[in-house]
């Protein structure tokens, strides 16, 4: 007991008081912080979620792209908020902190040097996310290799392409995104007649059949514009007509597919040829002769 009272005696009171009030000031200010960092968040997911459904996004994707970066910047936040108060605390209480920032740099340093590619995918995926580049069910071509985005990570980028592969991209060796499907999509064709046919009456056939689908119930409602380009190029065994077809997003394929098959039918119906490649061998002056050798003998096969 005297040794307790002695140890007592000779506690400076006074310090210690004044100890204990700046650390629980230390501690009231890191909760501050926390919590005003909580409010700004909160209202970052919020205009998130708004940009993205005034952008086209699914109300759910949206929701979840904005949580996720969120989420991510809260737990930033709260490591260095109370990393910072932990080391201001421990030299409070008389701790030297030098050797601890020295290791934590240390340490950081050969984790940085290890978790190199991983720590670059982070930072991409984070940018990827948070610009909203790509959003999952978009059609985008990545690197080269094209299919529909199933989710989109931090750390990968997953695409299924029309075979059903699962292609996996990490985010920091994505050099190339081309989006298919952002905003509108459009649906260009290169229709080929005979040189014969009178280009100004196709590209009429081509609009009255584009009219007619912007008419029609099930297809009009997913095309917001045809427009009929004109002569593209003279090809080996036709004259190209170039046109477009502006739709909804990822609904391109659906009615090009559909006007391709009404332009058939239509061209059909006008009597307008469709060429084909094919070839005309010639024998020179030989020629005739071959030629009716060839009748002749299916003349006389004929009568047999």
């Amino acid at each position: 007991m005297e040794l307790v009272l002695e140890y007592l005696e000779g506690v400076q009171w006074e310090d210690l008081i004044f100890s204990t009030l700046r650390i629980l000031l230390i501690l009231v200010m890191a909760w501050v912080i926390m919590s005003v960092v909580r409010g700004g968040l909160a209202r970052m997911e919020r205009k998130l979620v708004e940009s993205g459904k005034k952008q086209g996004d699914v109300p759910s994707e949206a929701t979840k792209r904005a949580e996720t970066l969120v989420r991510l910047l809260r737990q930033l936040v709260l490591i260095v908020v109370w990393v910072m108060a932990l080391l201001v605390i421990l030299n409070e209480l008389g701790v030297s902190v030098a050797p601890i920032l020295a290791s934590a740099g240390v340490l950081g340093l050969a984790i940085g040097f290890g978790a190199q590619n991983l720590v670059r995918d982070v930072i991409s995926g984070f940018f990827f996310i948070l610009e909203n580049q790509v959003r999952v069910g978009d059609v985008v071509v990545v690197n080269g290799t094209g299919g529909l985005v199933e989710s989109i990570n931090f750390r990968t980028l997953v695409l299924r392409d029309l075979e059903g592969k699962v292609h996996i991209f990490p985010n920091g060796t994505i050099d190339a995104v081309t989006n298919l499907t952002r905003e509108w999509s459009a649906y260009v064709f290169d229709i080929g007649v005979a040189y014969k046919e009178d280009t100004d009456k196709v590209v009429g056939i081509l609009k009255a059949v584009g009219e007619e689908m912007k008419a029609d119930a099930e297809y009009g409602p997913n095309i917001q514009d045809i427009e009929i380009f004109g002569v593209d190029k003279f090809d080996d065994s036709a004259v190209v007509i170039k046109g477009r077809i502006k739709t909804l997003p990822i609904k391109q394929w659906y009615v090009g597919r559909e006007f391709l098959r009404r332009v058939k039918y239509a061209f059909d119906a006008q009597g307008v040829e469709i060429p084909f490649p094919h070839r005309t061998l010639y024998f020179g002056e030989a020629s005739p002769p071959i030629l009716a050798r060839m009748v002749n003998q299916e003349a006389g096969k004929a009568q047999s």
